[in-house]
């Protein structure tokens, strides 16, 4: 039978967590109603990351394990996932499944039934919940992005960075196919493009759930983020790469 959901997660040294979240999706699959795979990519960890999803994957058909040796980045990452899916419908989340699973089916709502082209998650919604609360550091650095990034590249949007954006499977090829950035900037890349296109994106509030552990430098994932930002106008009007 067709598949009606693709889910890709990006992953890179999960092993603390990675156990409970593949415990989760075994369970919710259970109960679901229609077809779903889920795309786990493991972007190069170094950890024992790999060889926890495969126990399960081999346990369990609808799960896929795609696997390379070094890390790419997150944009890369669900790039590689999006483009090997096959659902008519695609979401990415994190690894954590930090907003939850049963969101999926608010998000197919949006996509399915009403139509929309992109469904994403909004954390600024004045409904939106923080279960957990983010460090402060990593909230004005955010705070500081999304300024940035409103105000002169992809304007109106209030959340460029939550990890919970859903795509129509013909959307997805569109715009995945065409990403450059392959760090955690290709969100920005993600809105940039589909505004380009004028697509219809539908926001909608989450409920954050997940944890505060972090593999990042957030000096410079932060440093790389605004250049791959500040690379997208050039990389569209001068050098014609969309």
């Amino acid at each position: 039978m067709p598949v009606k959901l693709s889910v890709i997660i990006p992953i890179y040294n999960a092993e603390s967590f990675i156990d409970d979240t593949l415990l989760k999706l075994t369970k919710w699959e259970e109960i679901l109603d229609y077809n779903v795979e889920v795309l786990l990519v493991n972007d190069g960890s170094t950890d024992e990351t790999k060889i926890i999803i495969e126990n399960y994957v081999n346990k369990n058909s609808f799960l896929k394990l795609i696997t390379y040796s070094t890390n790419q980045g997150k944009g890369y990452a669900v790039k590689r996932g999006m483009l090997e899916a096959v659902g008519d419908f695609r979401i990415f989340t994190d690894a954590d499944i930090p907003y939850g699973l049963t969101i999926f089916n608010k998000i197919l709502y949006y996509l399915d039934f009403k139509e929309f082209d992109i469904c994403i998650g909004n954390r600024k919604s004045a409904d939106s919940q923080f279960v957990i609360k983010t460090h402060f550091l990593r909230k004005i650095s955010s705070k500081l992005f999304t300024t940035l990034i409103s105000r002169y590249v992809v304007t109106g949007v209030a959340d460029t960075q939550c990890g919970l954006k859903g795509f129509r499977g013909d959307i997805a090829k569109k715009i995945f196919c065409k990403l450059h950035v392959k760090g955690f900037a290709f969100d920005v890349e993600i809105l940039y493009l589909s505004y380009k296109y004028e697509l219809d994106i539908k926001r909608i509030p989450v409920k954050f759930q997940g944890n505060n552990i972090s593999t990042i430098n957030l000096f410079n994932a932060s440093i790389n983020m605004l250049l791959d930002v500040l690379y997208l106008p050039i990389r569209y009007h001068l050098l014609k790469k969309y």
